[in-house]
């Protein structure tokens, strides 16, 4: 039962027979020990690490149900199906589990001796009263194993992705105090970590601090510059099919291409926009070229999402690309995306670096592109001042939203100065940013290491002037009501 305990489990040949792994990546091994000894976690490391194993395997070799917090449909519904095609017995109550699915599940979990090895769960559903019951009962029988809390930085107001039921899951360890919990995250700034421990009311005295380096060595970090004057999906266009050509001509990769269900001209990829009507726009002028392109956004069906999904995933024809909102790709377990390319700049620079880290979790090279545009810079900041504008101005949660408001506004200005600063490394700027001491390598893997003299030349070309964005702004060019 939860607590102290010593782990005689062959953990390697868990990982071997059941996740189709042939070793851990650095520190997998430790983190996984210190949860079975009852030991709580935070584990802080880049996308590509494999967090999620950390607490997928101590499931499987351990007593009882690990119950998994996940703020994200997509996360969850992915990572469900991959361990059931694993013959693990997962499940999930979230908006899309069906009431006889639902009453199953709940009929296993009220009888204290749950079949379910994990249950996914959004933070809301933890506030409910009657599944609170539920776990008090599985507890009471010494078979509620671990609490698992992925993408921890939502828990914390300052964090970029705060989600304030979060705040309410410091219940497990009130309740719970002998069960372990495992905190989650790529990205955490140091104030972050504080909220998150105390929030969750962990004893940061015993607490099991991992902390990887935000370092992505294989990834390319490039910014280009542009204006709403000109259109620069051509400049995508051509980008994109130099790859597929490169990618078609490497008759060396033929083996590798065919194990993994890849046509030789296959470039996976996700291309993030803020707006809907680009993502469905974009995804149309792709395929209107030759991409297999799909759009991806809350606005559309539940089942078009799901088959896009699964498209993607299994490197079926058609599906190369996503063309997506922010929200997608939060921990897919796909290792083979080639690039990921920002439309605009993106909402926080903790979000531009999580989302660009989806790209090479299989440590191959690959591109990370932001395109950047000054009126992208006034409209983000635009839309930020209308949020700003709908927060209450009574009530116990107004300094929460307004520091929230802050640390947002904080956060997209130094997303902004890294695009714009043209005199250094891009990965120094983001290790400084998520205050990393150890200084990255780069071996001319991003736009200034490689060509410096050629950055400063093509900002000055691509971007538009502040007295054109000005006007712009006084013509109100800037239509938010299709920001996701």
């Amino acid at each position: 039962m939860p607590g102290k305990r010593k782990t005689h489990y062959d953990i390697d040949f868990t990982l071997r027979r059941v996740f189709g792994k042939r070793s851990f990546r650095p520190l997998q091994r430790e983190v996984i020990i210190a949860t079975l000894e009852g030991e709580d976690v935070f584990l802080q490391a880049a996308t590509s690490f494999g967090k999620s194993l950390c607490y997928q395997l101590p499931s499987i070799v351990d007593f009882g149900i690990t119950i998994v917090i996940s703020p994200l449909l997509a996360l969850m519904n992915n990572q469900v199906a991959s361990l059931r095609k694993a013959n693990i017995r997962v499940e999930t109550i979230n908006s899309t589990t069906t009431p006889l699915a639902k009453k199953h599940i709940m009929e296993d979990l009220k009888c204290g001796h749950p079949l379910t090895r994990l249950l996914y769960v959004t933070p809301e559903y933890c506030q409910l009263d009657h599944f609170r019951q539920t776990l008090r009962v599985i507890h009471s029988q010494r078979e509620l194993a671990r609490i698992a809390v992925d993408e921890a930085h939502c828990v914390s107001e300052w964090g970029h992705d705060f989600r304030p039921s979060f705040q309410q899951l410091s219940f497990f360890k009130t309740e719970f105090p002998d069960v372990p919990v495992i905190c989650l995250t790529a990205t955490a700034t140091a104030r972050v970590r504080e909220d998150i421990i105390n929030t969750l009311a962990l004893d940061a005295s015993k607490l099991k601090m991992f902390r990887m380096t935000t370092s992505r060595p294989n990834l390319h970090y490039e910014v280009r510059f542009k204006s709403d004057q000109d259109d620069h999906y051509p400049n995508f266009l051509d980008w994109l099919k130099a790859a597929h050509a490169r990618r078609a001509s490497n008759a060396e990769r033929a083996f590798e291409l065919a194990s993994q269900n890849q046509r030789a001209t296959n470039v996976p990829g996700i291309i993030y926009t803020l707006f809907r009507k680009d993502c469905e726009s974009l995804a149309a002028r792709l395929r209107n070229d030759g991409i297999g392109a799909k759009p991806y956004h809350a606005g559309l069906p539940h089942t078009e999402r799901a088959d896009t999904l699964e498209g993607w995933v299994d490197n079926k024809e058609g599906y190369d690309v996503i063309v997506a909102t922010t929200a997608f790709g939060m921990g897919i377990d796909k290792v083979n995306v080639r690039f990921v390319v920002h439309w605009q700049i993106p909402k926080s620079f903790e979000g531009f670096y999580q989302e660009a880290g989806r790209a090479g979790r299989d440590g191959k090279a690959s591109a990370c592109i932001l395109y950047y545009g000054r009126e992208d810079r006034d409209r983000a900041a635009s839309m930020m001042a209308r949020d700003a504008q709908r927060q209450p101005t009574k009530g116990s949660n107004v300094a929460t939203q307004q520091q929230q408001m802050l640390n947002r506004a904080q956060s997209l200005k130094a997303l902004i100065e890294y695009c714009e600063n043209t005199g250094g490394c891009r990965h120094k700027a983001i290790a400084k940013y998520f205050a990393d001491e150890e200084v990255p390598p780069c071996d001319f893997a991003c736009d200034w290491c490689k060509d410096a003299r050629g950055l400063v030349e093509r900002k000055r070309e691509g971007l538009a002037s502040e007295e054109w964005c000005s006007t712009q702004r006084e013509q109100g060019r800037y239509d938010v009501d299709d920001y996701e």
